[in-house]
């Protein structure tokens, strides 16, 4: 049994993208939607028997009607092709009220053909070209079904942590025991693992994270475990193996060093009934993102800024590109970001995000936002270190213990407000 799983699409970033006129639209969302075409090619040229995708379809709860129409017509070729997908509602999917639908709720009033959307915590048995199929799902849990009742809106915060971890650990107990050992099962779940690695999603997350481990999650009922929410690609353990997809495409430049793709997973049954589960990670060729850091110090940094680029202009055609120029001190104004955006483009870049010229006297870089994205002092923090030569394993705890201490300050100001 062939499955393909893959997360956090996001369709709707637009952050370091022009317009498209032939495409009618901004070039990250052709991006986008270029790394969706790809894993439905590969589902469909590859006979998968089921295509599972662990949450996040879109940048926001209310995407545009094209967005969900380019959505739409890829779900429709799975759909066509014979072959069942999972949608699993994740933060960004979920509505600002309980009673307000998702986006993806429409294929189950049109009853796409194989196509199951889970919004709640429940089990679903597919039927593939392959045979049956278990499957257990864990969408975005949120606070606001919890504070519903009165037993969890009494407790403290931490506590109400916990409690929401129980709760959901204690419905999985129940699902799993109605699994029929005979068949593989695979739990799919849209939230943060214990032990998993952070990236850059923490500053475009909606809500706070419910974090789980995977004993909490009793992973050992399970054959596979399909993880959405964390961009990075991992596995966090082996048996079973419960992997994150990663996103099929890099959000920012704090995923400039990450690979990009989705996962192929085989399931084998040999004739004793034993069950081995293999899979691999299946790189995407998505837009690069390239810093480029000149040292152009000296009388005559214009030349020196000139000859890098024309140097680099190989790995830059095509990249997302923010340039730094260092320069003595005094030397400012001796370098033109204009120019040096004008060299960067004729490089074959597609969007210059940044040109910040420093020195040891002017050394602040400037943060810059993205349209409507709200910069909360957890993602000033990651962008500070991001834009430092700091080693990653400093850099992680740096960003660690920055998000201990402003989570503190945050439940201090709450508990000051009452």
């Amino acid at each position: 049994m062939r499955l393909i799983h893959f997360a956090d699409l996001h369709l709707g970033i637009e952050t370091y993208g022009s317009y498209d006129t032939a495409r009618g639209m901004s070039t990250r969302i052709a991006d986008f939607l270029d790394s969706f075409d790809r894993i439905v090619d590969y589902a469909i040229e590859n006979s998968a028997d089921a295509v599972l995708f662990a949450g996040d379809a879109f940048k926001n709860r209310d995407p545009s009607p094209t967005l969900q129409r380019e959505f739409a017509l890829r779900i429709v070729r799975l759909s066509r092709a014979g072959i069942p997908i999972v949608l699993l509602v994740g933060n960004h999917d979920l509505p600002a009220t309980a009673s307000r639908a998702t986006h993806t709720e429409i294929y189950q009033v049109l009853d796409t053909p194989g196509v199951y959307v889970c919004r709640n915590i429940e089990a679903i048995d597919l039927q593939t070209r392959s045979g049956p199929l278990q499957i257990v799902a864990v969408p975005w849990v949120t606070r606001t079904t919890f504070l519903a009742d009165e037993s969890f809106r009494i407790l403290a915060e931490s506590d109400l942590d916990r409690a929401m971890g129980t709760a959901v650990s204690e419905s999985l107990r129940e699902l799993t025991a109605d699994l029929d050992p005979a068949v593989p099962a695979v739990l799919m779940a849209h939230l943060s693992i214990q032990g998993a690695t952070v990236g850059f999603e923490r500053s475009i997350m909606l809500g706070r994270d419910l974090t789980l481990g995977m004993d909490d999650m009793h992973a050992s009922a399970f054959d596979y475990v399909a993880l959405g929410h964390i961009h990075k690609h991992q596995q966090v353990i082996a048996r079973p193996p419960a992997v994150y997809s990663g996103s099929p495409e890099r959000v920012d430049f704090g995923e400039e060093r990450e690979d990009k793709g989705f996962i192929d997973v085989e399931i084998r049954q040999d004739e004793t009934g034993n069950r081995t589960v293999s899979w691999q990670f299946i790189k995407l060729p998505v837009r690069a993102f390239q810093t480029l850091r000149i040292d152009a110090t000296g009388t005559m940094p214009m030349p020196l800024v000139e000859r890098e680029i024309s140097a680099k202009s190989a790995s830059l055609a095509g990249a997302i590109a923010r340039c730094f120029v260092e320069v003595d001190p005094g030397m400012e104004n001796s370098v033109s970001s204009g120019e040096v955006r004008r060299m960067l483009i004729a490089a074959g870049v597609s969007h210059v995000a940044r040109v910040v010229v420093e020195s040891d006297a002017i050394n602040r870089p400037r943060i810059e936002l993205a349209d409507g994205e709200e910069m909360d002092s957890a993602t000033m923090l990651r962008r500070w270190v991001e834009q430092r030569e700091i080693p990653a394993t400093l850099s992680k705890r740096m960003v660690e213990a920055g998000d201990v201490l402003i989570e503190r300050l945050r439940q201090q100001s709450e508990r000051d407000a009452k």
